[in-house]
């Protein structure tokens, strides 16, 4: 099998609240994050994995896999306790150590702005994203990060799976804490999230030349059901609203027309102003990175008439026969991601990035011998040579290949029976035990697959 390219980029992803803990110590704020209460199968945020106090650990374990690379997150509310006003200097510091400790084992970072833990201030007194002053506050802490860390830090992110703004998913990660999660809330956030990115990305390569902000999607390719019109119409209109539109600002196209259109028939076009749609047709990102897990299928039959395209998802995802499931219902699909990554580079003509990319199991510890997670290897394998294919075959240019969690973390949902990893931490989800870090089966293939540049699979 081929290699891949010399300089390409392997390594792991995390954000902050699943990982960090240390919820109030350091001079950190409370998030909204901070005052969720566990559940049956879900963890507090409180310690995490813990790696405010162990991640020196966790870097050595990813120098002797050979990942050169390490996606994560700053916790807004570590560095600006209220989200605006006065930064915290002992969380800025704490950043400092932690790119640093990457840099000297050889690890590059890569910074995302945020991961759903809106500050709990913003989210009480102004409804998260909704409110246009939290995009403002957020760009003036970007600006912030952007300043302390641009000078050793090549590649920026603003937010995780941006188009989850575009999804029901946003009333749960946007720092809305009240309302009836309207069509018009919605597009409120969405427009208000992609104008903190535009602005940043502006900011970044103005100040900071030669360094580079990508867009990232969470992207979930959606097949029609069927090969009935409907359903193949109805899964391209998801396409455009949950994809293609934010593509396309990303390519320096502003919005899709489509949208556009819909945005003015409900009578949301006030919540664009004229200035914003000018700086969106003029920012251009650097690369395209997106999060892929499993593909989709839409059932046109189950969509009432006059769902917003917006929720036609929570109505028409139906099983795809054609795939084999996880326990979580996530449908196993490496050909998905060669489309995805193929589709991108033809159409938009960016270098592609996927950074995030894994299967989550229930998986247990026996505390003596590795879990044996064959089925891990055989995903990572699968979806591996499935990017080489769009690579060697598709003329798809691709920068890197970046896992979800592959040292365990809490699912997004707090719940860390989920597991992703290639090294086990011995906790669950109401007992901290001992946080201990197991390599499993895979660690050795992933080791061995990285080492080789892709080449022993």
């Amino acid at each position: 099998m081929n290699a891949l390219p010399a300089g390409f980029l392997w390594g792991n992803s995390v954000s902050s609240m699943q990982t960090e803990g240390a919820w109030n110590e350091g001079g950190k704020g409370m998030s909204v994050y901070d005052i969720r209460e566990p559940g049956e199968f879900t963890s507090d945020w409180k310690v995490a994995t813990d790696s405010y106090h162990r991640y020196q650990q966790d870097f050595d374990l990813m120098k002797d896999l050979g990942m050169n690379c390490y996606r994560f997150q700053i916790a807004w509310s570590r560095v600006c306790p209220t989200g605006d006003g006065e930064f915290n200097e002992e969380g800025i510091a704490f950043y400092h150590r932690f790119i640093d400790d990457l840099i000297a084992r050889g690890i590059e970072p890569m910074i995302c702005l945020y991961h759903f833990d809106m500050p709990l201030h913003l989210a009480q007194t102004y409804n998260g994203f909704t409110d246009r002053r939290v995009m403002e506050a957020f760009v003036r802490y970007g600006q912030k990060m952007i300043d302390c860390y641009g000078d050793k830090v090549k590649w920026w992110l603003t937010f995780n799976e941006q188009n989850l703004y575009h999804m029901p998913e946003a009333f749960r990660i946007s720092g809305y804490m009240r309302g009836e999660q309207t069509l018009r809330d919605l597009y409120a956030i969405q427009h208000h999230v992609m104008m903190a990115h535009a602005h940043l990305t502006d900011y970044l390569h103005q100040h900071k030349p030669g360094q580079l902000m990508g867009g990232m999607l969470a992207h979930a390719l959606v097949y029609p059901a069927t090969c009935k019109p409907r359903d193949i119409f109805c899964a391209q209109q998801v396409d455009e609203f949950f994809n293609q539109n934010l593509l396309r600002v990303f390519a320096g196209e502003g919005y899709s027309p489509e949208v556009m259109a819909l945005v003015e028939r409900e009578g949301f076009r006030c919540l664009y102003r004229d200035e914003d749609l000018a700086l969106l047709a003029q920012i251009k990102n650097d690369y395209l990175a997106f999060s892929y897990y499993a593909s989709r299928s839409l059932d046109s039959d189950a969509i009432p008439p006059d769902t917003a395209v917006n929720n036609y998802m929570l109505y028409g995802d139906k099983r795809n026969p054609y795939l084999q499931a996880t326990e979580w219902s996530w449908q196993i699909d490496p050909l998905g991601f060669r489309t995805i990554i193929t589709r991108y580079y033809n159409d938009w003509r960016l270098p592609v990035f996927p950074i995030e990319n894994g299967i989550g199991v229930i998986e247990r510890w026996d505390g003596v011998n590795p879990v044996e997670d064959d089925y891990r290897i055989a995903y990572h394998r699968d979806h591996i040579n499935a990017m080489k294919d769009a690579m060697f075959e598709d003329g798809a240019q691709v920068i890197g290949y970046l896992g979800w969690g592959l040292i365990d973390i809490l699912s997004s949902q707090g719940d860390m029976r989920k597991r992703y990893g290639v090294v086990y931490v011995n906790r669950e989800n109401h007992d901290l035990k001992d946080l201990k870090r197991v390599p499993k089966k895979s660690y050795a293939w992933l080791k061995r697959a990285i080492h080789s540049n892709g080449e022993a699979l």
